[in-house]
């Protein structure tokens, strides 16, 4: 990686040096932290240039103030009281959006000079190799856990707060029993376990462009030992989602590949699906897909969330709320005798799912109208870049259905975003 330019600097803090957010607690609210410095560098150089299909975002964004209108309602079927949890939930969503906002027009405005598309690929590849590590810690110590700086400093109201508490407090893995008996799913360095399935994904994308298209023979000799240690917290996090969007960047990858790229792609499939299947790792896949346990809870809540949707089509109910009863029973939420009443709040099955209890079904249109637009825009582009591109679009679309886009992941997608901006911006140019 070459010299650093000082307006390349931000965008370095935020993914080569994400471990060290994590540790003092901003995880995923790190951008919000960094986002200032990329708005002051930004007000410097107006005119300020924005990529096609940007409106539909801003729409996005502006819908999401408009629901706070909502914040102090309830649709049939579920329950609670406005206050602080369910206000500062709301508002540190919205810090994220337009933080998100203002990173994806700084990165498009940066030259090539000051951020080498090649650069930021590999910034992308480091926190991939970070979050390698961090998948690692969560299968061998899945109970390490600290606590960070920033919850010593907040008050306990604040950081004891279930939402807040989870971004703030550093853990390995989440122990559950999806196998029926505790085992753990990584999640360092992320938010949750769901978040680091689809960030390593993606990830993964742009590790492969970075250190094996890109990559000189030092690059590509240490991806391959990176990439076979990836596959144990990758089968650990017992994460589905993850596997069908490995599944389908595959397919997509021999889909879009010339002849000999795509023999060469073949062989590499082939003995890795060879030894995956000589190692111990596929019992435990074959055990995750006969113990669907999670399916009831997602059906329930998800047709909850579409029920309460469609009560504020238009602009949502601002923030999430909690259905009365669960798949299983009436009764609301955990009690001494009921354990296993309690279930996620509504919209947390999914992106597709928290756009609409929060923004109602037209955030949602909106949401898909970005991604898949950029999808069709950036499609004919055949370069390296281009197609990892593409293909975390494609991603973003299918994780919608299974993960809370918030906040990693979306920050991820939309670095996704501007690199493909980026990428159409040197076309036009050459």
């Amino acid at each position: 990686m070459r010299r650093l330019r000082p307006a390349a600097w931000p965008i370095a803090a935020l993914l080569v040096g994400y471990p060290l957010w994590w540790a003092l607690g901003f995880g995923g609210l790190s951008v919000v932290v960094v986002a200032p410095v990329m708005a002051l560098i930004l007000l410097r150089r107006r005119p300020i240039r924005a990529p096609r299909g940007f409106g539909l975002w801003l729409l996005l964004l502006a819908g999401y103030l408009i629901s706070a209108l909502m914040l102090g309602e309830m649709p049939p079927g579920t329950y609670g009281e406005f206050g602080a949890g369910r206000l500062a939930g709301y508002l540190i969503r919205l810090c994220l959006y337009l933080s998100l906002t203002i990173m994806v027009l700084y990165l498009g405005n940066l030259t090539e000079e000051e951020l080498p598309q090649l650069t930021l690929v590999r910034m992308l590849g480091a926190l991939f190799v970070t979050t390698v590590a961090g998948g690692l810690l969560g299968v061998f110590a899945p109970r390490a856990e600290f606590t960070s700086p920033v919850e010593l400093i907040l008050p306990g109201w604040i950081s004891g707060n279930p939402f807040v508490h989870n971004l703030i407090h550093p853990t390995a893995a989440q122990v559950q029993k999806v196998l029926g008996h505790a085992s753990p799913r990584p999640e360092a360095p992320f938010e949750w376990a769901n978040a680091w399935g689809g960030n390593i994904s993606v990830l993964l994308v742009w590790f492969v462009i970075g250190w094996w298209v890109y990559g000189g023979p030092r690059r590509r000799l240490a991806m391959i030992p990176l990439t076979a240690l990836a596959a144990i917290p990758v089968v650990y996090s017992l994460n589905r989602g993850l596997w069908i969007g490995l599944g389908v960047a595959a397919a997509y990858v021999l889909v879009r590949l010339g002849t000999r790229a795509r023999i060469a792609a073949c062989s590499a499939l082939a003995t890795g699906t060879l030894v995956f299947a000589l190692s111990p790792l596929q019992t435990m896949v074959a055990q995750r897909l006969d113990s669907p346990h999670s399916n009831d809870i997602r059906a329930f809540t998800v047709s909850a969330t579409v029920a309460a949707a469609g009560t504020s089509p238009l602009i949502g109910y601002g923030n999430t709320r909690n259905a009365t009863g669960n798949h299983r029973t009436i009764t609301t939420g955990r009690s001494g005798w009921c354990p296993t009443c309690g279930h996620p709040p509504l919209g947390s099955d999914g992106q597709l799912w928290y756009l609409m209890i929060t923004q109602g079904f037209t955030g949602a249109v909106l949401y898909v109208a970005f991604f898949a637009g950029a999808v069709r825009r950036h499609w004919r582009d055949r370069s390296p870049i281009g197609m990892a591109g593409v293909l975390v679009m494609i991603l973003t679309l299918l994780y919608m259905f299974v993960y809370d886009g918030l906040f990693t992941p979306l920050s991820l997608y939309l670095i996704s975003f501007a690199l493909l901006w980026r990428n159409s911006m040197e076309s036009t140019a050459a």
